[in-house]
């Protein structure tokens, strides 16, 4: 465990913190997801397939939707505290897949139109999602962030020697499901936006794994060399 009450800024650089440069990868995520939610106009796709009508809209799913903040920050404040090496292994995923859903939204602007006009029911559940549809706007919805940092989530913990008995993975597997059809059950999300949110996390993983293949090669060949 790091002591980072030790912490100070002229200490950034050192060995022992400097995997927290990975923190300001979210200031310039999140202005950069402002930018585009808020004040740039494009010429969306508006994306749907024939299950989308077949998944019905239940207002009780915005549990686990919700709970996604906590599953996100919770991962990453644990291991940041406990588990540095799989810190920065969830952060490298993170930036690749928030960084390649962002190249995405502007090389092929997406939305949805999937909410429902009038809920059947009213009860707190539907007060909460519709508070939730007038914060967050139906538009930068292919791939989905919400469920490609859910799966980010589950593959640190399936990499962290923390989190590697079978009731830990369980948890984790079934905690990730259910965030990622709760996007889907509270119309949130297309189908496709969840598919396409896996495929980015698979790739991030083949991205890492080749860059750390590329890494050790280069530097077994500089210690023969010597």
């Amino acid at each position: 465990m790091i002591d980072y009450r030790q912490f100070r800024l002229s200490k950034l650089n050192t060995p022992e913190f400097s995997h927290l440069k990975y923190l300001l990868f979210w200031p310039a995520y999140g202005l950069a997801f402002m930018l585009l939610e808020r004040f740039i106009s494009l010429d969306y796709t508006y994306m749907h397939c024939a299950l989308d009508d077949v998944i019905p809209f239940c207002e009780y799913f915005i549990v686990p939707y919700l709970f996604w903040f906590v599953y996100l920050i919770g991962m990453m404040i644990y291991t940041m505290l406990f588990d540095v090496k799989s810190f920065v292994y969830m952060m490298k995923l993170i930036i690749i897949t928030c960084t390649a859903a962002c190249a995405a939204y502007v090389l092929f602007p997406s939305a949805q139109d999937l909410r429902p006009a009038v809920f059947e029911r009213s009860n707190i559940f539907t007060d909460i999602v519709q508070a939730f549809y007038a914060f967050d706007t139906n538009t930068n919805v292919c791939p989905s962030v919400h469920v490609s940092a859910a799966v980010v989530v589950l593959m640190t913990a399936w990499n962290s020697r923390h989190f590697s008995s079978a009731s830990w993975r369980a948890a984790f597997c079934a905690a990730t499901a259910l965030i990622c059809l709760s996007t889907v059950f509270l119309k949130q999300h297309s189908v496709i936006d969840v598919v396409w949110g896996v495929i980015v996390c698979a790739a991030a993983e083949l991205i890492i794994r080749a860059a750390d293949y590329y890494r050790a090669r280069k530097t077994q060949t500089m210690k023969q060399k010597v």
